[in-house]
């Protein structure tokens, strides 16, 4: 009987490994999608902040969404993100200061203040792009993150391009591999 068990136990384990080897697979794959289609709006996923200032991971997040609104993309930015544990400032207030810092018009942003995951992000942002009357948006978050993100764009039915940050913070191998790893989880369990 504890043959049986174990050899059932080993059999669930193998699976579960395969699994998550090829959602791996799919994530970094398709961590190379990039698009810089014309959009109603250029929709920058939030991340956490630190002290009331943007994470180097966030600065990366905005830069590229500034990068696009600078190339003519969209005339619309919209950042997401709530309030983090122990933070007094919503990450898409900062994420707003910083823009405007960067000469970026205030009639051009907008932000989503309620959310706290990705999947938030997307629900609050869908209200939000209908109530401003936006039908497309190009999604700004790091390379792994955006399997899983444009994942709550289909959900929601939302007509979403992928561009992934190019100056993700991730860099080094260690990092890389504990953004992929924390990716695969929680795409796994979607």
């Amino acid at each position: 009987m504890k043959t049986i068990v174990k050899r059932i136990f080993l059999t669930i384990g193998f699976i579960v490994w395969i699994i998550f080897i090829f959602n791996s697979y799919k994530i970094y794959n398709y961590s190379f999608e990039y698009s810089e289609e014309k959009s109603d709006v250029i929709l920058v996923l939030g991340t956490s902040i630190k002290d009331g200032k943007v994470s180097a991971v966030y600065r990366e997040r905005i830069n590229h969404g500034i990068y696009l609104y600078n190339k003519g993309v969209s005339k619309h930015l919209l950042f997401t993100g709530g309030l983090g544990k122990g933070q007094n400032k919503t990450e898409s207030s900062v994420a707003k200061e910083y823009a405007l810092s960067k000469g970026i018009p205030e009639e051009a942003i907008f932000i989503e203040e309620k959310s706290r995951s990705t999947y938030e992000n997307f629900k609050f942002t869908k209200q939000l792009m209908d109530s401003l009357n936006f039908k497309t948006a190009l999604v700004v978050s790091d390379p792994f993150h955006m399997k899983r993100a444009m994942a709550f764009a289909n959900y929601y039915k939302m007509d979403c391009n992928p561009s992934p940050t190019k100056t993700t913070a991730f860099q080094s191998f260690i990092p890389k591999a504990m953004s992929l790893f924390y990716e695969t989880v929680f795409y796994s369990i979607l």
